[in-house]
């Protein structure tokens, strides 16, 4: 499992970078990924992300998690370090207890 850390305001070519990422995942054929949006995060700089009255959401904190076997995460990880300028991208090992999806008709 690849999870990357960044802020939901991270661009990349003019788009939310989290957009970008799930792009790329889906032109690599990587099973699965999901954003998540965080309530309140700190990184590297110990900058407070929270969200506040005067500030309903901005630069919230966001994880993507994207699941799929070594070799096609390996893959995406060219594009991650020229797209993600500032955030915490790490790697693990999970063992996959169920995958399954529904058939469509023109499978």
């Amino acid at each position: 499992m690849l999870r990357i850390f960044l802020d939901e305001d991270d661009t990349y070519q003019g788009k939310p970078l989290c957009e970008a990422i799930l792009a790329r995942a889906r032109e690599l054929g990587i099973a699965g990924a999901t954003v998540l949006r965080g309530l309140m995060g700190y990184g590297a700089q110990s900058e407070l992300h929270t969200r506040k009255i005067l500030r309903l959401s901005e630069g919230m904190p966001l994880v993507i998690e994207i699941v799929d076997s070594s070799e096609k995460i390996d893959r995406i990880l060219p594009f991650l370090d020229e797209a993600v300028d500032e955030g915490l991208i790490t790697l693990e090992n999970v063992r996959v207890i169920k995958y399954r999806h529904e058939v469509k008709d023109d499978e």
